[in-house]
């Protein structure tokens, strides 16, 4: 009996360390990706957006693109636009022929275009999860699951390329069935960009006959 017990207390130290070495490694990873990204002075990331949820019957693909430098960005999707110029949001709908203005959000959970590349460094644990070999690149990756259990998100995959240290897939799964996958097609940085890429222009917009809505 005291024999049993001791390989049980040995079974569980070795599992304990081996969860604690694969943490350790995750969170290292990620700091990687972390300091890569911080180092350039801009990104644009053209990537497939996919959402499915059997149960409720939804399968929804589409694309788009965002070009980011520190917190403003330009975001291409479904084609609408939103812009964000450090101070204000602006959410351009040609469809509509609307834009809404509004103050950026104060809330730490929303997920930006800013943040789409580094919202994991808080807020979640993290371990190292399979190497895939996808179309001849080794992508590793790391299982976030959030720390607050009221979240909605059940877990995160972040596939990361070993080689760039760039982030390639993202792997979203809700508690309520829904997975979205967020795959990286293309992904630039220190790219040539226009001095007004991220300026709005409010009396373009009202040339054109937009309907400006400020919140």
């Amino acid at each position: 009996m005291i024999m049993k017990k001791i390989i049980v207390l040995v079974a569980l130290f070795t599992s304990a360390l081996s969860m604690a070495q694969s943490s350790a490694k995750a969170k290292s990873l990620l700091d990687e990706v972390y300091n890569k990204v911080k180092s350039y002075d801009n990104i644009f990331v053209d990537f497939k957006y996919a959402l499915h949820n059997s149960e409720a019957n939804i399968n929804q693909e589409t694309r788009g693109d965002v070009t980011m430098q520190g917190d403003k960005y330009l975001f291409n999707y479904l084609g609408s636009k939103q812009l964000f110029d450090g101070k204000k949001v602006y959410t351009i709908v040609p469809e509509n022929e609307e834009v809404t203005i509004e103050n950026k959000s104060t809330d730490e959970n929303t997920i930006t275009p800013s943040k789409m590349l580094t919202f994991y460094k808080t807020g979640h644990t993290y371990e190292m999860d399979i190497l895939q070999n996808i179309q001849g690149r080794k992508i590793q990756f790391v299982k976030l699951t959030p720390i607050d259990t009221n979240s909605e998100i059940k877990s995160i995959l972040l596939g990361v390329d070993a080689e760039t240290k760039h982030i390639y897939r993202l792997i979203e799964t809700g508690k309520n069935g829904t997975k979205t996958t967020i795959t990286v097609n293309s992904f630039k940085t220190n790219q040539p960009l226009s001095k007004t890429l991220f300026t709005f222009d409010e009396a373009k917009y009202k040339k054109d006959g937009y309907y400006i809505i400020r919140n």
